[in-house]
Protein backbone atom coordinates (compact mmCIF):
# COMPACT_ATOMS: atom_id res chain seq x y z
CA UNK A 1 0.00 0.00 0.00
CA UNK A 2 1.58 3.67 -0.94
CA UNK A 3 0.60 5.00 2.04
CA UNK A 4 -1.73 3.86 4.99
CA UNK A 5 -1.76 6.78 6.92
CA UNK A 6 -3.54 8.76 4.43
CA UNK A 7 -6.41 6.24 5.19
CA UNK A 8 -9.36 7.79 7.09
CA UNK A 9 -7.07 10.92 7.96
CA UNK A 10 -8.19 14.47 7.32
CA UNK A 11 -5.93 17.08 4.78
CA UNK A 12 -6.54 20.21 3.88
CA UNK A 13 -4.60 21.33 0.61
CA UNK A 14 -3.30 24.34 2.88
CA UNK A 15 -1.09 21.83 5.00
CA UNK A 16 0.35 20.44 1.68
CA UNK A 17 3.83 22.50 0.58
CA UNK A 18 3.76 23.75 -2.97
CA UNK A 19 6.83 22.64 -5.30
CA UNK A 20 7.35 25.08 -7.99
CA UNK A 21 7.26 23.29 -11.24
CA UNK A 22 8.33 25.54 -13.82
CA UNK A 23 8.04 29.39 -13.36
CA UNK A 24 4.20 30.26 -12.95
CA UNK A 25 3.68 26.57 -12.47
CA UNK A 26 2.82 25.26 -8.37
CA UNK A 27 2.11 21.90 -7.76
CA UNK A 28 0.87 19.64 -4.76
CA UNK A 29 0.18 16.02 -5.12
CA UNK A 30 -2.20 13.75 -3.14
CA UNK A 31 -1.98 9.81 -4.06
CA UNK A 32 -3.07 6.53 -2.78
CA UNK A 33 -2.03 3.38 -5.07
CA UNK A 34 -5.45 3.49 -6.89
CA UNK A 35 -6.28 7.00 -7.45
CA UNK A 36 -4.36 10.65 -7.30
CA UNK A 37 -4.97 14.13 -6.85
CA UNK A 38 -2.52 16.99 -8.64
CA UNK A 39 -3.31 20.87 -7.50
CA UNK A 40 -1.90 23.59 -9.57
CA UNK A 41 -1.52 26.93 -9.41
CA UNK A 42 -1.10 28.38 -13.06
CA UNK A 43 -0.01 32.26 -13.69
CA UNK A 44 -0.81 33.70 -16.51
CA UNK A 45 1.58 33.94 -19.15
CA UNK A 46 3.33 30.72 -18.16
CA UNK A 47 4.92 28.37 -20.82
CA UNK A 48 2.49 26.05 -21.84
CA UNK A 49 3.38 22.79 -22.13
CA UNK A 50 1.15 20.46 -24.70
CA UNK A 51 1.33 16.88 -24.09
CA UNK A 52 -0.43 13.88 -23.90
CA UNK A 53 -0.51 10.23 -21.70
CA UNK A 54 -1.54 7.12 -23.28
CA UNK A 55 -2.30 5.11 -20.61
CA UNK A 56 -5.10 7.35 -17.84
CA UNK A 57 -7.75 9.12 -18.53
CA UNK A 58 -7.54 13.19 -16.71
CA UNK A 59 -10.15 14.76 -15.29
CA UNK A 60 -9.64 18.37 -14.80
CA UNK A 61 -11.29 21.01 -11.96
CA UNK A 62 -11.25 24.22 -11.91
CA UNK A 63 -11.00 25.86 -8.51
CA UNK A 64 -10.08 29.16 -8.98
CA UNK A 65 -9.46 31.73 -11.88
CA UNK A 66 -10.20 31.52 -15.45
CA UNK A 67 -8.63 29.65 -18.21
CA UNK A 68 -8.66 28.06 -21.77
CA UNK A 69 -8.68 24.24 -21.95
CA UNK A 70 -7.02 22.91 -25.23
CA UNK A 71 -7.62 19.42 -25.61
CA UNK A 72 -6.47 18.37 -29.43
CA UNK A 73 -6.64 22.15 -30.32
CA UNK A 74 -10.23 22.64 -29.48
CA UNK A 75 -10.31 25.35 -26.59
CA UNK A 76 -12.35 25.15 -23.73
CA UNK A 77 -13.44 28.22 -21.88
CA UNK A 78 -13.26 27.13 -18.17
CA UNK A 79 -14.03 29.32 -14.71
CA UNK A 80 -14.23 27.83 -11.38
CA UNK A 81 -16.67 24.90 -10.77
CA UNK A 82 -15.87 23.78 -14.51
CA UNK A 83 -15.01 20.21 -15.28
CA UNK A 84 -13.14 18.56 -18.50
CA UNK A 85 -12.63 14.88 -19.48
CA UNK A 86 -9.23 14.95 -21.44
CA UNK A 87 -9.49 11.32 -22.82
CA UNK A 88 -5.62 8.96 -22.70
CA UNK A 89 -3.93 9.92 -25.95
CA UNK A 90 -5.44 13.62 -26.81
CA UNK A 91 -3.01 16.01 -26.90
CA UNK A 92 -4.23 18.84 -23.92
CA UNK A 93 -2.50 22.03 -22.38
CA UNK A 94 -4.35 24.73 -19.93
CA UNK A 95 -3.75 28.83 -21.05
CA UNK A 96 -4.66 30.58 -18.01
CA UNK A 97 -6.52 34.22 -18.97
CA UNK A 98 -7.69 35.11 -15.51
CA UNK A 99 -5.23 34.25 -12.55
CA UNK A 100 -4.08 32.74 -10.81
CA UNK A 101 -5.93 29.93 -12.29
CA UNK A 102 -6.41 26.84 -9.92
CA UNK A 103 -7.14 23.47 -10.84
CA UNK A 104 -7.25 19.68 -9.84
CA UNK A 105 -6.50 16.92 -11.80
CA UNK A 106 -7.81 13.46 -11.18
CA UNK A 107 -5.79 10.84 -12.33
CA UNK A 108 -6.57 6.86 -11.94
CA UNK A 109 -4.01 4.95 -11.98
CA UNK A 110 -1.78 7.26 -10.67
CA UNK A 111 1.21 9.07 -12.64
CA UNK A 112 4.69 7.36 -12.17
CA UNK A 113 6.20 10.51 -13.17
CA UNK A 114 4.56 12.51 -10.39
CA UNK A 115 5.26 9.75 -7.66
CA UNK A 116 8.82 11.97 -6.37
CA UNK A 117 6.58 14.94 -6.01
CA UNK A 118 3.67 12.81 -3.46
CA UNK A 119 3.09 14.20 -0.32
CA UNK A 120 3.25 11.91 2.55
CA UNK A 121 1.96 12.88 6.25
CA UNK A 122 4.39 12.59 8.94
CA UNK A 123 4.70 9.66 11.18
CA UNK A 124 3.09 10.21 14.86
Amino acid sequence: MFNQQLYATAVNWDDIPATQIRPGVLRKVYSTDEVMLAWHELAVGMRLNPHRHDDFDQLVLILQGRCNYYVDGVPHEMSAGSMLLVPRGAEHYVEPTEGPCVNVDVFSPPRADFRDSVWLPESG
